[in-house]
């Protein structure tokens, strides 16, 4: 068995590698860095194989699916993104649009071209790695919070489709709360709430996608989060989504 990884240098990507190995599959360790890939790798030995890929690029995720079309993969992660904190016209632009791509764009094409190959063999697993921010808005991190929605909302629509076709390939999102990794350093946040380790969220993604799930979501404090849409107003919960992110300012 082989799993496709992206972002797999760091944070949940690089705990679902680690995961995945430790369940005996092989990985395909994907990410910009390729020191800290190579670092991985040697953690993991025989099992791991390394590709450089800026994936905020279409042409690099395309000639990613292109040479490893053949690979016989049977697992792909889309894992690699990050967010941006602060108020809308005052975050940068360019970072934006580099988000987009990132969040958005590379999850997208991804998720269609190995789908598609999945889709003839009749078997394989796509995990998205979203965030419990991707049910809401969220005023300071407008932008981060729009890309998840994307990817729950799409997400939920390839799930619905393959049931309806009868499918054997499964697809997930993971969305977790906030999660012990480098993401608040490069969003330049902090912590307004305990935070679960990569390696909890890692496994219980795992599990998840195995088990068919459509959402996974870490903790009983972030499902009760996203059950609060079905009691309260959505202008009440984009309030309360302001006065959190504030915090972690």
């Amino acid at each position: 068995m082989k799993a496709l990884v992206t972002g797999a240098s760091s944070g949940i990507g690089r705990d679902i590698a680690r995961a995945l190995v430790c369940r005996g599959w092989d990985v395909i360790l994907v990410a910009r860095r390729a020191d800290r890939l190579l670092e991985l790798k040697k953690e993991l030995g025989k099992h791991a194989s390394c590709v450089r890929c800026d994936v905020s690029h279409y042409d690099e995720c395309v000639k990613l699916h292109e040479v490893l079309q053949n690979q016989d993969i049977e697992m792909l992660v889309n894992c690699a993104g990050f967010g941006q904190c602060g108020f809308f016209t005052e975050t940068s632009l360019e970072k934006e649009m580099e988000m987009i791509d990132t969040n958005i764009r590379a999850v997208h094409i991804l998720t269609k071209l190995f789908l598609q190959d999945f889709m003839l063999k009749n078997k394989g697993y796509i995990l998205n790695v979203a965030s419990v921010a991707g049910f809401f808005s969220g005023p300071l991190m407008a932008t981060y919070y729009a890309t998840k929605n994307y990817v729950v909302s799409m997400t939920g629509a390839i799930y619905e489709e393959l049931k309806r076709r009868g499918s054997n390939v499964k697809i997930s999102a993971l969305c977790p709360g906030p999660v012990d990794t480098e993401f608040n350093k490069v969003a330049h946040v902090k912590f307004s709430s305990a935070p679960i380790d990569s390696k909890t969220a890692a496994i219980q993604a795992l599990d998840g996608v195995m088990q068919g799930k459509l959402y996974i979501i870490p903790t009983v404090k972030m499902k009760a989060l996203k059950f609060s849409k079905r009691l309260l107003p959505d202008k009440t919960i984009t309030h309360f989504c302001y006065k959190f992110q504030k915090k972690k300012r």
